[in-house]
This record gives C-alpha cells, sequence and structure tokens, in this order.
C-alpha cells in the first residue's frame, strides 16, 4: 500500500511520507514550515518530495500552525463602487502577502453583519476586515467574543483598530462651498445610526450653516435612503414643499438622484439649485452635469486597514491604532465650477 501511496503521490499521511524520506513527523511539519532542518535531513525530505509530488493540505498545513491564511472580509454590497474600490486596496496587500479574502455580502442589512461575524469567528480566519455601518447591542456581543484580530473600516468603535474618513470636515467643507456660491441649501442625508455617513455628515452640514449665521431649519432637511431612487424621491419631496437653492447630500449616488428630480422639476443644475456630494464616484463625473464632491481615499483605506490587521496578527496585543484619512473637495459643473480641486 505504502508503495502505491508513493508512486501516486496522494493520500498520503505525514507519518507514512515521514516514513518514507526516514524523518520524524516534527521534520516534516518543520520543512513544511519553513523551521530549521539539518541539510542531510532537508535533503532526505527533498528527495522524497521529488519521488512522491507529496505536499500537505492546506488545511493540515493550517492545524499545525494554526493559520489558514485566510481573511474574512464583512461588506455592506457587492455592487457599490466605494466598497470596490476599499476591497480593492485590502486585495493588493493581503494578496502580496500570499492571503486570501473571503467575502461576505450583507445586502446592507445590519442582522447580516451579525450573522456572518458570527459565522467568520467560527470558522478559523485568521482576522477580520468589517466594513462597517451601524453599530447595534447584537454587534457589540459578536465583536466582543472575535477570538481573531479585527480592523474596522469607515467607522470609529472605541476598542478597535478603525480606518475611517473626515466625513464631518468633507460635510462642511462642501456645505461652505455651497455657501460661498450664494446658496441657502437644503440637506439629504442617511440615518443617523450610521455614524459616519448619517451622524458626521450631518452634523458638518449643520456647522457650516451656523457658522455662516444661516437657519438651520427641519424642513429643509431629509433622510434618504443610500441609492439614486431614494436620493431622487427625497429630492421630489423637498421640490414640492420648498425651492431650496442648493442641496447638500451625504452621498454622491443621492446628489445623482436628487439631480434627475431638479431636471425634472425644470431647474436647472449649477445655475437655478447648486447639488453636491461625497465620494467622487465615477457616475458622479459623467453624468450630464458633472457633479462636486468630495474624493474620499477608500482604496487606501482598504490598504491601511490591511496593514494594520497583518500587524494585530504579527503582534497579538499590539495596541489599538485609529487612522483617520483626508479629502478633497474637487468642484464641478453641478456648483458652477470649473473642475478643479479646492
Amino acid at each position: 500500500m505504502l508503495q502505491q501511496k508513493q508512486e501516486r503521490g496522494m493520500g498520503m499521511n505525514i507519518t507514512e511520507f515521514a516514513a518514507l524520506a526516514g524523518v520524524s513527523k516534527t521534520a516534516v511539519s518543520r520543512y513544511f514550515n519553513n523551521g530549521y532542518l539539518s541539510a542531510e535531513k532537508r535533503a532526505a525530505i527533498e528527495e522524497a518530495v521529488r519521488r512522491t509530488g507529496y505536499s500537505p493540505s492546506e488545511a493540515a498545513r493550517g492545524l499545525r500552525t494554526r493559520r489558514t491564511r485566510q481573511i474574512g472580509v464583512v461588506l455592506p454590497r457587492l455592487s457599490g463602487e466605494s466598497t470596490a474600490r476599499v476591497v480593492d486596496g485590502i486585495s493588493m496587500v493581503l494578496g502580496d502577502k500570499g492571503y486570501r479574502m473571503l467575502l461576505a455580502n450583507t445586502a446592507n442589512r445590519p442582522e447580516r453583519e451579525v450573522e456572518y461575524l458570527d459565522t467568520l469567528r467560527q470558522s478559523g480566519v485568521d482576522g477580520v476586515i468589517f466594513l462597517a455601518s451601524i453599530f447595534t447591542p447584537e454587534h457589540r456581543a459578536v465583536l466582543k467574543s472575535m477570538h481573531m484580530p479585527v480592523v474596522i473600516v469607515a467607522q470609529q468603535y472605541e476598542g478597535y483598530s478603525c480606518v475611517y474618513h473626515d466625513d464631518l470636515g468633507a460635510a462642511r467643507d462642501l456645505t461652505n462651498l455651497l455657501i460661498r456660491r450664494g446658496s441657502h441649501p437644503a440637506y439629504i442625508g442617511v440615518t443617523a445610526q450610521d455614524q459616519a455617513a448619517g451622524m458626521a455628515r450631518r452634523e458638518g452640514y449643520v456647522q457650516a450653516m451656523r457658522q455662516a449665521g444661516l437657519m438651520v431649519r427641519t424642513e429643509d432637511m431629509c433622510v434618504s435612503g443610500f441609492s439614486m431612487d431614494d436620493g431622487y424621491e427625497q429630492a421630489k419631496k423637498l421640490l414640492e414643499t420648498r425651492h431650496p437653492d442648493g442641496i447638500f447630500c451625504a452621498t454622491d449616488s443621492i446628489a445623482i438622484g436628487a439631480m434627475r428630480a431638479c431636471q425634472e422639476k425644470g431647474l436647472q443644475v449649477g445655475k437655478d439649485v447648486l447639488v453636491a456630494g461625497v465620494g467622487d464616484s465615477q457616475m458622479g463625473r459623467v453624468t450630464a452635469v458633472p457633479l462636486t464632491s468630495a474624493h474620499l481615499h477608500y482604496k487606501t483605506s482598504g490598504q491601511e486597514a490591511a496593514q494594520l490587521l497583518l500587524r494585530l496578527m504579527r503582534i497579538p496585543g499590539g495596541g489599538i491604532r485609529s487612522v483617520c484619512l483626508g479629502y478633497e473637495i474637487v468642484e464641478r459643473a453641478s456648483t458652477s465650477g470649473t473642475c478643479e480641486t479646492l
């Protein structure tokens, strides 16, 4: 039987391979995990590998090293451009280090985030990168139970390494831009449960309005979903009762929907009504009236998160680090700009 396995080079366990090579199982394990071996034992194992083609499975190697070289990535949606840019950044760093990503798409459903985090907790991945939206008590409970390093992207969460954007600053500067261009802007945002896109961007709008001495009116502020259709519907409702000369939107997708609603109302975007968003999406750059937006460094956030995770895996208990990334305001025709970075 051993002879047959030797000839096939398949189905051979480590005990059988060690016997064939004339070394101990420990020596075989050290060889395949780049440990120290004498030149004599290394040569014997290499000869046995040449004869049999033997290679331990990744699963078996993971059991010995307690590493699977797999990283779980929990993300809100696969179709989003910003998400794709973050994942691209993560992949660049992890791929160079020989890690594979396991992607979990939650379809913007917080309960699925919790389910996937719990699944990854039980799966034996080496670490988790979580593109977070909101934090519920269930999120807090499952994160507390994780026995592997976790890095959170796009949100700040106490007790965990995080990579996030200056959402408040970006929103404040965009609102200031609209005010400087002569408008008293309305606001279309998202749920305040989202600390970054919802609460921080709303606060940036409010700060800019108050600093300019303008009234912050409840009737000028709407809460939308994240899609273009959501932005369109909220802008339509806003335009039915009010005639704002500017609209600051929490995301580019919302802003693109709002521009369509303005155009249907017979308003000229960039002249009758100024519109700005956040994200600097490709779609916003090629709309009929190119969109003024805040460029957020999504790809960089993915790279930073992956590097933080690798550090935590290499140095357990190495300390919590938070990285806040900057932004650039890119003015385009939707605010009568000339496509320049301010």
